[in-house]
């Protein structure tokens, strides 16, 4: 197996977690399987850069003289937002010339200010994504995916969804029993699917100040298949229902229907990827009630039935050992 060159630029004003965390992940897949990577950091002028937490890290060599890479990594962090004219110039003649080309949080804003995300789907940080889709009009960014990937280029969202990427393309490179073995080691989840939503219902939504409300939003998380009405939920807060539901608005930001909607999906979403359970059983655990009422769900947020979606997104079984 042919040994790939993972070459990161750095900056200064990068995200630290944008380059350990990726780093990490193909440095534990090159001590699993040795001869598959070989890391190498670079930056510009090959000096020190200061990270955007204050941290201090020594590259490899500078940019000029660094190997031609099969993945090059540009992470992202405050440095982005008025990068060197130096180090756009340098993505725009080597970028292309990279088997791989990747991306962590707003490291896509130094990409698309380099032309290489011209014409394609790409995604960064949730906070930033209008600021990309502005400044560079010619690249579809989807605010929503934890990374996408169009062709050979690879963007992610924010600071962890990085270590997300990095494990998909090992498990591409090397098979899943090498990321699930990373992974395990990382103390993280193998793998989540990269049109997964950067925030989960309960960090999209406001948390409630009141604690009546508190408790109503971790019970219908807690409690998917259960009566979650208004009405149900007016009476759990002691609340009238009209005043509930002024009352869930105002605090959260959500009605307490597009609330309970976005919680059930999520449950159905995690056990359709992680489990073997059956789509009518995970339909009544879902708060469903019917198959048929899941798909209608799935087909108007995600475009795909149920069957489809844990056909793209559920991790195939690791290979049996004869």
């Amino acid at each position: 197996m042919a040994q790939r060159t993972v070459l990161v630029v750095l900056f200064d004003g990068v995200q630290s977690l944008d380059v350990t965390g990726p780093v990490e992940v193909f440095a534990g897949a090159e001590k699993h399987t040795p001869g598959t990577y070989r890391l190498c950091t670079a930056s510009l002028d090959g000096a020190p850069v200061r990270t955007s937490s204050g941290l201090t890290v020594v590259p490899d060599r500078a940019l000029a003289g660094a190997p031609d890479p099969h993945t090059l990594l540009v992470p992202g962090g405050q440095g982005t937002r008025r990068p060197d004219p130096g180090l756009t110039d340098w993505l725009r003649r080597h970028g292309p010339r990279a088997e791989r080309l990747v991306s962590v949080c707003t490291g896509a804003a130094l990409l698309a200010g380099a032309g290489l995300l011209d014409g394609r789907r790409a995604t960064t940080h949730w906070a930033y994504c209008d600021t990309l889709a502005r400044n560079h009009p010619a690249v579809e960014v989807d605010p929503d995916p934890i990374y996408v990937r169009d062709g050979h280029v690879a963007t992610s969202a924010g600071v962890t969804s990085g270590i997300d990427l990095a494990l998909a393309l090992v498990e591409e490179d090397l098979g899943r029993e090498v990321a699930l073995t990373v992974a395990r080691h990382l103390v993280v989840f193998l793998r989540r699917p990269g049109n997964q939503a950067q925030f989960s219902a309960q960090l999209a939504a406001q948390t409630a100040r009141r604690e009546p409300l508190r408790e109503v939003q971790q019970w219908i998380t807690e409690h998917p298949d259960d009566d979650l009405t208004v009405e149900a939920l007016a009476a759990r807060a002691a609340l009238s229902p009209r005043h509930f539901a002024r009352a869930f608005h105002a605090e959260t930001g959500m009605t307490p229907g597009r609330y309970v909607d976005r919680v059930r999906l999520e449950h159905a979403r995690r056990l359709l990827e992680d489990t073997g359970d059956g789509v009518e059983e995970i339909s009544r655990a879902s708060g469903y009630g019917t198959p048929e009422a899941m798909r209608r769900a799935f087909v108007r947020a995600l475009g795909a039935s149920p069957a489809e979606y844990r056909r793209r997104f559920r991790p195939a079984p690791a290979p049996t050992r004869s």
